[in-house]
């Protein structure tokens, strides 16, 4: 209903600007443009009449020509532009974003502003693994293998093939 209603009155508008440069370019010609007057006059007046259009007949088609090439020129000009934004936007290299290293503190207070007082201290909750005991674990697996491989094998049925193939390649 708003839709067509706001065409309605667009088309109205678009009207009343039509009749009004109508009677704007019948003021300018009857303001600027004399009538010509052609009866009463002899062949050399005649003549002289029309050499005088058409000098003013060129002077208004090098105008129209320059007004033509202007506007051509900058359509060019705006076409163009409008090619370099476009290979800009898709040229530009977006720079490395570089890794910067904050603390909890900072983000919270960046977050939360002054209302953060409290410091957290993110590495008190994790576990403290100690350097001594690993290598000792280490040491132990070496000879656990070699000692309990009759353990681990599970069935001694595996233990006589090892020991079987082994004793063909002897």
């Amino acid at each position: 209903m708003l839709k067509s209603l706001m065409v309605v009155r667009a088309k109205e508008e678009l009207e009343q600007e039509m009749e009004q440069k109508e009677e704007q370019k019948a003021k300018y010609l009857e303001e600027n443009v004399l009538p010509v007057q052609v009866t009463g006059l002899s062949q050399a007046e005649l003549k002289a009449l029309c050499e005088e259009l058409h000098a003013k007949i060129d002077v208004v088609d090098e105008e129209r020509y320059n007004i033509e090439a202007k506007v051509l020129h900058n359509t060019r000009e705006i076409k163009d532009l409008n090619i370099k934004v476009l290979d800009l936007r898709g040229k530009f290299k977006r720079p490395n974003l570089r890794r910067v290293r904050v603390s909890a503190d900072a983000i919270l207070c960046s977050l939360l502003g002054s209302k953060h007082k409290v410091s957290m201290d993110l590495r008190a909750n994790l576990k403290s693994v100690k350097k001594e005991d690993t290598e000792k674990e280490k040491t132990v697996e070496v000879s656990d293998w070699r000692k309990n491989v009759e353990a681990k094998s599970g069935m001694e049925g595996r233990k006589k093939m090892f020991d079987a193939a082994k004793g063909q390649t002897q």
